[in-house]
């Protein structure tokens, strides 16, 4: 009996099966990923979130001391067949390669609560990375977070301005709801609206989720009667002013928006209640919710808050964006923005980090120079820039030790294992990997966190919320 020919068309669908199984990382040495856990939805934060890191008060702000945090996340369909290696090139930009050597030297990076000694190992479907780094928040402004009311469904507070709402960006324990939490005991609230990081104002939470629904029901049903005040450049109409250009986002990322055409349809009322002589006290009836409505519609009249430091700012020209005169493509606005606020120091503001900024950006202002406010200074002088060193100087800098940090991880008796950095000693010290602590930064002056824009009431039928009149507000102000 002859042998069974074989199928070509076969033969070459089993090696292109076996090349595609090579790319994914199926023939690599055998790896156990464990099932992935069910991972509780929503902003909870409980006791062990709160010993993360200690805050105080200095110079009018609100400071929180560095502090050691675990970025933790599965892998990414994206990431599947790609090494750690060409994940940390492609995915985290906002540190060189050779930083990350160094992080799995300091036992810093872990797969699958194991010690990444590899960077080259192949990522699978169900990976579980975790980058233990060391964090450095923003000062906020000192100002007291006050609480307006309290029921068994709702809190509403009086939000002090530069405090974000919840964790974002760079901001963890300097948000609404860690401090809520951690000074006031009320965990587990639901966000019920939102206000800008730079408002101030009456801001109201849900304790159930059954309340946060109806509650966002009547917001979207524009049911809640919402007033704010703010101060504007320039002698504001002395009659209503209805403004209903259309806002379009510009960039979700920086979070920046315009008046445009193919923006969504928004409304707002304006009432002015006194002029000084320079500038003017409006009260704001914003009849939609758009993101940055009132101060994207106040530029457009051509009456900006006085110190928007995003859109009463030279990047929208020199008559700063009124009638929606520009004269920029979104992306050169953005850029324009960015250069502002890079050469201010204050990135911060619109809310993005080192990695969102172009390369070029990112490499001036790492340097520092005479030109550059941003001064570098080394932990030690072995201390150069991570781009530059050699295997041996990353291994030497492995090694480089502060008084309260030890040489490497550590294994406990059950055999888990630690970052090497001691629980009694996690905050307020210099890290050798960190290049946030090579960074000298003056502090803002406290008015400078402040913007004259002010949440003054939110009512519905069977509530009725409202804080006092900011100072900048009064008739009386006098600006210092």
């Amino acid at each position: 009996m002859s042998a069974k020919r074989k199928d070509p068309d076969e033969q070459d669908r089993k090696c292109r099966g076996r090349r595609r199984k090579k790319q994914r990382g199926d023939d690599a040495e055998e790896r156990y990923v464990p099932p992935p856990t069910k991972r509780r939805l929503g902003v909870s934060f409980g006791e062990e979130h709160f010993r993360e890191a200690e805050s105080y008060v200095e110079n009018g702000l609100r400071k929180v001391r560095p502090y050691y945090f675990d970025f933790e996340t599965y892998c990414k369909g994206r990431w599947v067949g790609k090494s750690l290696l060409e994940v940390f090139s492609s995915e985290f930009r906002s540190e060189p390669l050779e930083y990350y050597k160094l992080a799995a030297q300091a036992g810093r990076l872990k797969l699958n609560k194991e010690l990444v000694t590899d960077l080259n190992t192949v990522l699978k479907d169900n990976d579980f990375l975790r980058n233990t780094v060391h964090r450095h928040e923003p000062p906020v402004t000192a100002q007291p977070l006050r609480i307006i009311a309290e029921s068994d469904e709702i809190v509403a507070v009086d939000k002090p301005p530069s405090l974000p709402v919840h964790p974002c960006g760079r901001f963890r324990h300097n948000t609404v709801i860690f401090i809520l939490g951690k000074e006031h005991n009320l965990k587990d609230l639901h966000t019920i609206h939102r206000l800008d990081r730079m408002t101030s104002g009456v801001l109201m939470f849900a304790k159930t989720l059954e309340v946060s629904k109806k509650m966002d029901e009547l917001v979207r049903g524009r049911l809640v009667e919402k007033q704010y005040v703010c101060r504007v450049t320039g002698e504001f109409p002395e009659e209503m002013i209805t403004c209903e250009e259309p806002i379009l986002v510009v960039s979700y990322k920086i979070g920046v928006c315009r008046v445009d055409p193919k923006g969504k349809p928004c409304k707002t009322v304006f009432e002015r209640l006194s002029y000084n002589g320079k500038t003017s006290v409006v009260k704001c009836f914003p009849y939609t919710g758009r993101t940055h409505q009132i101060r994207v519609h106040l530029q457009y009249l051509g009456h900006p808050i006085v110190n928007d430091p995003v859109y009463n700012t030279e990047a929208w020209g020199t008559n700063r964006g009124k009638r929606g005169e520009i004269n920029k493509t979104n992306e050169e606005l953005l850029q324009s923005l960015i250069e502002e606020h890079t050469a201010k120091q204050s990135l911060d503001i619109l809310d993005i980090t080192e990695e969102d900024l172009p390369i070029a950006m990112k490499k001036k202002e790492s340097e520092g120079c005479e030109q550059c406010p941003v001064s570098s200074e080394p932990v030690s002088s072995e201390s150069d820039q991570l781009g530059t060193k050699t295997d041996k100087d990353i291994e030497a800098s492995v090694n480089v030790t502060c008084d309260v940090l030890t040489e490497g991880p550590t294994q406990d008796t059950d055999g888990n294992v630690s970052s090497g950095v001691p629980e009694e000693s996690r905050h307020d010290l210099i890290d050798p990997l960190c290049g946030e602590c090579k960074i000298v930064r003056s502090d803002p002056s406290p008015k400078d966190l402040v913007m004259y824009l002010h949440a003054l009431r939110y009512k519905g039928e069977d509530f009725d919320f409202s804080s006092e009149l900011p100072e900048w507000a009064k008739d009386d102000w006098v600006e210092g």
